[in-house]
């Protein structure tokens, strides 16, 4: 159920709940406990501790320079003002390479730092990761698409799935995540078509970054949504505040959209 219905925490079930009645739920990244409290105050049900603090806290140009500890430190900032939404956790670049070393890492975000669920990227070698995570009761989401962590070895940030044979790789590996035991998916940077095509055939809700209005809910980092970030933004973002007049007003028209069903529009989506 939606915090801005119900004050109450928003765990996995709750977001499942929202999918099976239409309802968009809303993710947002946060680094520290102030933003943190805009971000609750204004209905996000989702604040996700991301590795993109890499790039927008620390100023590196990729994500795998963030380490557990900085990961550790930043959501335990969060969880100090988050009483309501889902405490989502990246875990970083190579900390999760075999199952036993996931489950310790894990379990360190949520026993140390406070977070609720972690969220990894996918590969065909994560379905004993998810599947070991998911039966020590850690809720999982599951990262598709662009995979920022990947981005020496698919050569940059590039859309993905945009032909047949990658697209229908893509459905093949996102109805895995589901019988792997996740609890969530997140697709990145993939065709608006595809991202539809995959979420009527998942059952579990699906977030999307550059992958359309149609998934079941969507995600940005809060520095695009205020329009800070440094160099040129991604297709996929939108700069709330230049309308909105302050932070707190520029999170809420960004939940406020998302919930309508009118961010992303067509400008900020991949159709093929």
């Amino acid at each position: 159920m939606s915090i801005t219905s119900k004050q109450s925490r928003v765990t996995v079930r709750s977001l499942q709940a929202m999918k099976e009645r239409g309802e968009k739920i809303v993710m947002l990244t946060a680094y520290d406990a102030s933003f943190a409290a805009i971000l609750e105050a204004a209905g996000v049900d989702v604040i996700l501790v991301g590795d993109s603090l890499s790039n927008v806290i620390q100023g590196h140009d990729s994500t795998l320079p963030v380490t557990m500890e900085d990961v550790l430190y930043h959501t335990r900032a969060v969880a100090r003002a988050s009483r309501q939404s889902l405490l989502m956790a990246d875990m970083p670049f190579m900390s999760y390479w075999s199952v036993e070393v996931a489950l310790q890492n894990a379990a360190r975000l949520l026993k140390e730092a406070g977070a609720q669920a972690v969220k990894l990227e996918w590969t065909q070698a994560q379905p004993d990761i998810v599947a070991a995570l998911s039966r020590e009761g850690i809720p999982v989401c599951a990262h598709l698409g662009l995979r920022p962590q990947a981005v020496h070895k698919t050569g940059g940030y590039q859309v993905q799935g945009r032909d047949k044979e990658t697209a229908t790789e893509l459905l093949i590996q996102a109805q895995r995540v589901e019988s792997a035991g996740a609890d969530m998916l997140l697709l990145e940077a993939i065709p608006a078509p595809l991202a539809a095509d995959i979420t009527q055939r998942v059952r579990i809700p699906v977030i999307g970054i550059g992958a359309g209005v149609a998934c079941d809910g969507q995600v940005l980092v809060l520095y695009d949504v205020l329009g800070i970030s440094a160099g040129p933004a991604p297709r996929f973002a939108k700069n709330f505040l230049q309308q909105s007049g302050s932070v707190e007003a520029a999170v809420k028209s960004y939940v406020q959209a998302v919930k309508a069903g009118i961010f992303p529009a067509a400008e900020h989506t991949y159709q093929k």
